[in-house]
Order: C-alpha cells, then sequence, then structure tokens
C-alpha cells in the first residue's frame, strides 16, 4: 500500500556488549563449521538479570527514539511490542510494562507476535493505524528479545544463524520525520508454518518437547514431507511478491534503491536469500552491521534503519527495507530519507 504523509520521526536502540565468535568457538559454544557458515564476527549478549530482561531493553531503546522524534508522550496514539522469545514472565503484557515505563499515557499497548518479521509487521499495523484517525499523531514501535539458556541457545538452536539481544524502537509520525515511508507490503504463506513446527505434537505448557529449542530438528521434520525445492521456491515466491508490491506502490524500480536494510542472517542464508536474488551489492546493504551485532529477532530492521541514518543514509535516497518471519510472513517497505543530522 502506498503512503503520503507518513515519516519516521525517532529511531532507538539499547545493545548489549557484543561478544567475539571467536570467543564463542575457543569456549566450545559453538562449532567450527557453524562459525564458518554463519560469517558472523559478533553477537550482542545481554545480562542475565532482570536489568536486561526484554522490555526494560526496548524500553531504554524507545526513550531514545522518542527524544530524537521531537513528539511529546502525549502525541503517542499507539505503541506496539514485536518479540520473538520469552520476555520475562507468564501470563504478562510486555507491552503494557514499556507503556507504563516510557509514555505513561492511556493509548492502546499490544504486543506483536510475528516472529522474527514482527518489527516490519508493527510497521505497517501502526500506519494503517493512524492513516485510519485524523486525529492520530504518532505511534511508538518497539522490539527486544533476549535468547539465553536454557530455553534458547543463541549459537546453536538455529545452525547458520546467531541470536542476539538488545531492544530497539522507532517513532511513526503524520507530521515529520528523518525519512517518508512511501510504501509498504506483505506476503503470507501459510503452507510453510509446519517449518517450525515439524512433527511435534501440541504441548500444555511451553518446552513440552524439548527443553531447548532446536529449530534445525523442526526443519528436518518438515523438508522431506514438503520438498526442498518447493520450500525454497515458495520462500523466493513470497519475498519476491512482497517487493515487487512495495517497489511498485512506490513507483520505483529495484535498480533506483540506494540502500537495502536486510535481516540479520548467517551469510549462507543471507547471499541466498536475500543479495542474490535483489542483485544486491553488500556495500548497498545493512550486512556489514549485522555481522557485528547478530540477529535481534524481530528488530534487525529498525535497528538498520537507524545505523544508516546515523551513517551512511542522504537525503532523496530510497532505501528498501525487508523482513521475514517463520509463518511464513515477508514484509517490504520503501523509505525516502529526507534529512539527515549527525
Amino acid at each position: 500500500m502506498r503512503y503520503d504523509g507518513l515519516f519516521l520521526a525517532g529511531h532507538g536502540a539499547w545493545l548489549p556488549p557484543a561478544v567475539p565468535v571467536a570467543d564463542a568457538l575457543a569456549a566450545g559454544e559453538v562449532s567450527a563449521r557453524d562459525a564458518d557458515r554463519a560469517g558472523i564476527e559478533s553477537v550482542c549478549v545481554a545480562g542475565r538479570d532482570d536489568e536486561d530482561a526484554p522490555p526494560r531493553m526496548a524500553a531504554r531503546a524507545a526513550k531514545a527514539a522518542m527524544a530524537r522524534s521531537g513528539h511529546t508522550l502525549a502525541e503517542i496514539d499507539l505503541l506496539l511490542h514485536a518479540t520473538v522469545y520469552h520476555q520475562g514472565h507468564d501470563l504478562w503484557a510486555p507491552a503494557s510494562f514499556v507503556q507504563r515505563e516510557v509514555l505513561g499515557n492511556t493509548c492502546p499497548a499490544i504486543e506483536v507476535k510475528q516472529m522474527s518479521n514482527g518489527g516490519m509487521a508493527a510497521l505497517e499495523l501502526a500506519a494503517g493505524y493512524l492513516s485510519a484517525g485524523p486525529a492520530r499523531v504518532a505511534a511508538l514501535l518497539t522490539a527486544a528479545d533476549r535468547f539465553a539458556k536454557p530455553g534458547f541457545d543463541r549459537w546453536r538452536s538455529d545452525p547458520g544463524t546467531f541470536y542476539a539481544d538488545g531492544g530497539t524502537a522507532l517513532v511513526l509520525s503524520t507530521r515529520r520525520g528523518f525519512a517518508r515511508l512511501l510504501s509498504i507490503a506483505t506476503c503470507a504463506d501459510a503452507d510453510l508454518e509446519r517449518m517450525h513446527r515439524g512433527d511435534d505434537p501440541f504441548g500444555l505448557k511451553p518446552f513440552a518437547v524439548r527443553d531447548t529449542v532446536d529449530l534445525e530438528a523442526l526443519k528436518n521434520a518438515f523438508v522431506p514431507k514438503f520438498g526442498l525445492a518447493a520450500g525454497i521456491a515458495r520462500v523466493k515466491a513470497g519475498l519476491g511478491t512482497a517487493v515487487k508490491h512495495a517497489l511498485a506502490d512506490a513507483d520505483l524500480e529495484l535498480s533506483e534503491v540506494d540502500w537495502f536494510v536486510l535481516p540479520h542472517l548467517g551469510q549462507r542464508r543471507l547471499e541466498a536469500g536475500y543479495l542474490r536474488p535483489l542483485r544486491a551489492e553488500p556495500r548497498r546493504t545493512t550486512a556489514r552491521f549485522g555481522r557485528r551485532i547478530g540477529h535481534l529477532g524481530a528488530g534487525d530492521q529498525f535497528a538498520g534503519i537507524g545505523h544508516l541514518a546515523d551513517t551512511a543514509g542522504e537525503p532523496g535516497q530510497a532505501v528498501l527495507v525487508i523482513g521475514s518471519g517463520g509463518g511464513f510472513s515477508w514484509t517490504a517497505a520503501v523509505l525516502r530519507f529526507e534529512e539527515v543530522t549527525r
């Protein structure tokens, strides 16, 4: 869908110190094979205490984004908090925690659970929400996760990609911003949801089947039934559809894109799934930044947009932002930098 009059007004990130993959390799936490195929240099790892709980990291990022946005707390009409993994409590609303910590207002505060595409899903939902009411001013979007043991092994739960901790945030505005949102489009393919379910039975509680998430085992159960070639084709088609519609709605050709904000995946996945299909030169992407951070779950895109705004983006340049997540869903958004302050 094409949008007129929507802007990214502020961005923020709170990322813990990065642990070199070489250190994890030396400690025996990751195999040499997985380190080689991931091609990731370092991964942000949060502490295990309450201070680095995901909603707290989200709140820190949100405060930074709000400060940059120029909006008052009262001007935020919606808060969306995107998550992938456990937020620290059971049967609890982490979006409300972020709202209390940051805004203290009474706007809707909603958690978005769309796996690694959660941040981009939140962006699309917020764009529609703001566009639906002429009196609505801005939305605060956050994403945060801590991929900690025993439930998740950041080095082994999904071989080929290493998972990072941190909080990220964006402020979407109807008034002003450093970048204009031109369009956003999503494509979903529910036939692929079993890729993250495998043959496991439905459990009665979390971790009913195994103590630690093992995405490789689930994929290995899915592929023989669905077919490797068929799965790859469907993933390629889903991404292509989202990109095609987003570019068309923005009146842009792929060749006119100046920058690509991509998921922080392992190098082989990134090349096969994004760089080659999009014909994107690595130097025009956030790939190098992602290799130093690791996969932030739903927050890669928010972090990447902020990184470009802080380091390389120039007024007038077009940016294609892409997200994907299990289920499967793919979202593509087109931005154009309006002004850059460094």
